[in-house]
């Protein structure tokens, strides 16, 4: 028993006021994976107002340490922008975002929630208000009559992994290693809020030393046991057409050469979600491409013929499992390798709670003599695909007879009007292909909503590993812009670029303007259909007719925007096209330029990809006195009834 014989040793203390505490904590944590050791925190984005500059603010300027500053310029946007920074480093490094109160603090909301859909770790330092509230209310404060402790900030509390608010200096300690805990967890990974009260920023404490002293968080790759690694083998074995869903976590586990051992080894074809693309290149032979909504013929095919699905960390979105309608779920079993045990349950699966790159390594040595009954039909199913993607790749407008991939209620006539209008006949399929195959291979694309993503995950081939970056857990419109320049942070030396629809752009893009600013190149590639085109083919697919989804102004006429001339104002390079050759030459020579660019690119509506062997279980009208729209529910309810309940 160890106990005190006269007097306790003083603590060594060193008084600091919150802020100045907070900022010397950051620049000592490090993060080791894999037998490599460095800084988890890599820098701060800032939007300074009354809540932070004189907390924050000051503690960054009297010694900011290693941590880089960035000045954002939309709290939302610079969020974002360090959300896809953590993404793109494989989850391994981070930016800590702070704001002030009221606004700025609310701001994080929507990037909150899609750093939480996704899984990124990433810190947000939100000001809140006085925490001895003699000033109440301060400037931007709210006012509840049944309780005033609820702040702004409270609205974080959905969306955030952890959450906390610091009303005293000496709380701020456990505060931070619970933050740093929940961040640096596989399994438990996303953002976390620590709410700062803009006075107590500023209020001094005698902290332990031993608090800021190198603290190193150990991310060690979680094995499978036995139990589990026997019960895998034993249900792959007893398959004679098994899966493997390719998800974000085996992304995030640097899973792509025991995938691809896994499935040469035993002829498996990989299907891929969104957040998983990329992991293992397109090129390779077993790869069928995306799944689900968005997926191809080729993955949807060999889904609708599996008799188990391994899936390996992958959330089972609706857009992954068209709605739970993409699998034989009468005949299908289910394996899950996830390191979250959560996502490890879902479809009522075996569970493998582990590292996906281990699990796989070990199984693929415990397979031996297993063979799938697949033999030359992976080869067969991409053959026909790539057919497909040829016949996209070469859509061309007709003015007499052009019939668009989703047709739904939209006749030639308007079809034409928008040639006119727009001085373009260029189909969103032949243009992305065209991207696709004049940009520099180990460039990385983003993309996050609309009918982008649809397009990508079917067409867009990754022949070079984590080249793809898809926010498709939020479908976030303004992810985009702003997560390229997260993105060109974390990749220096890479080509970046975001495929943004003109509805996303207008959204939100003000981090452009950091871009420039910092001298990180950034190319914004804008498709500009004149509307919010991917909703709009919702609701006329459904039976609705085009309601208040297209840009037009009060008389009718569609909106003509010059992006172009908005992006030259803030220091852009630009070029305005609207054919495939022009579209190759802006390539070619943005790709030459040391400063931002951006295309503005004007398309076709409708001339984007459908679904293929694919639904989306939608909140169609139940009554409605349109018989378009009867019929489309009808139609869902149908499906509904084919559907997986849980």
């Amino acid at each position: 028993m160890n106990f005190w014989i006269g007097v306790k040793p003083r603590v060594k203390a060193v008084r600091l006021t919150t802020a100045q505490a907070l900022i010397r904590f950051l620049n000592q944590q490090y993060i080791h994976v894999d037998g490599q050791e460095f800084p988890f925190v890599e820098g701060i984005f800032t939007i300074f107002g009354h809540g932070n500059v004189l907390g924050i603010g000051q503690a960054l300027e009297q010694n900011e340490g290693h941590l880089k500053v960035i000045q954002g310029k939309n709290e939302q946007g610079m969020a974002h922008a360090a959300m896809a920074y953590s993404k793109q480093m494989l989850r391994q490094k981070i930016y800590a975002v702070t704001t002030s109160v009221g606004p700025g603090s609310a701001n994080l909301v929507t990037a909150a929630g899609t750093a939480l859909s996704n899984n990124i770790p990433v810190l947000l330092l939100p000001s809140d208000t006085f925490a001895t509230r003699q000033p109440d209310p301060v400037l931007q404060q709210v006012e509840h009559e049944h309780s005033f402790a609820i702040t702004t900030n409270d609205s974080l509390r959905a969306v955030s992994r952890y959450w906390d608010r610091v009303t005293r200096p000496e709380q701020l300690m456990t505060s931070l290693i619970r933050a740093f805990e929940v961040m640096t967890d596989p399994a438990k990974a996303g953002p976390a809020t620590i709410c700062l009260s803009q006075d107590v920023q500023g209020e001094a404490f005698d902290f332990d030393e031993s608090f800021f002293t190198k603290r190193v968080h150990f991310v060690d790759r979680k094995l499978p046991t036995l139990r589990e690694l026997n019960g895998a083998v034993e249900i792959i074995r007893a398959s004679k057409r098994p899966i493997i869903v390719v998800g974000g976590g085996a992304k995030y586990s640097q899973a792509r050469d025991a995938l691809i051992e896994l499935s040469e080894k035993y002829n498996i074809p990989l299907v891929e979600t969104q957040a998983g693309k990329s992991t293992v290149e397109s090129t390779f032979k077993n790869n069928l491409g995306g799944l689900g909504i968005t997926g191809t013929h080729a993955a949807n095919q060999a889904a609708r013929q599996a008799d188990l699905v391994i899936g390996v960390g992958t959330r089972y979105t609706d857009f992954a499992t068209s709605s739970k309608t993409a699998f034989d779920f009468a005949h299908a079993r289910f394996l899950n390798i996830n390191v979250s045990r959560l996502q490890a349950y879902k479809l009522d699966a075996f569970q493998v709670v582990a590292d996906a790159k281990v699990t796989l390594e070990q199984l693929s040595l415990m397979l031996d003599g297993y063979v799938t009954e697949f033999e030359d039909d992976i080869v067969a199913l991409k053959r026909i695909w790539l057919a497909e993607r040829d016949r996209l790749k070469n859509v061309v407008f007709n003015r007499d007879k052009f019939v668009p991939e989703i047709k739904g209620q939209f006749s030639q006539d308007v079809l034409n009007e928008y040639a006119d209008a727009l001085q373009t006949e260029l189909s969103q399929t032949a243009a992305l292909i065209a991207v696709n195959e004049t940009i520099p291979p180990d460039s990385i694309v983003i993309s996050a909503a609309g009918s982008l993503p649809g397009d990508l995950q079917r067409l867009w081939h990754a022949t070079v590993p984590n080249t793809y970056h898809l926010e498709y857990g939020y479908s976030c419109m303004g992810y985009e812009v702003s997560g390229t320049l997260g993105i060109k942070i974390a990749e220096p030396k890479k080509e970046v670029y975001a495929l943004v629809g003109d509805g996303s752009f207008l959204m939100l893009h003000s981090e452009l303007v950091t871009a420039i600013q910092y001298d990180k190149k950034i190319n914004v590639i804008l498709f500009d259909n004149a509307g919010f085109g991917c909703i709009n083919n919702l609701q006329m697919e459904n039976g609705s007719g085009s309601y208040y989804c297209e840009f037009r102004t009060n008389d009718q006429k569609i909106l003509k925007i010059d992006y172009a001339k908005v992006a030259e104002g803030y220091g852009a390079k630009t070029y305005r096209v609207n054919t495939l050759e022009a579209l190759k030459e802006a390539l070619v020579d943005a790709a030459t330029q040391r400063v931002s660019t951006l295309i503005d690119m004007k398309v076709l509506p409708k001339t984007m990809s459908d679904g293929y062997d694919s639904w989306w279980n939608l909140g169609v009208a139940e009554v409605s006195e349109n018989e378009r729209i009867a019929q489309a529910f009808t139609n869902q309810q149908q499906k509904r009834m084919q559907a997986k309940q849980y």
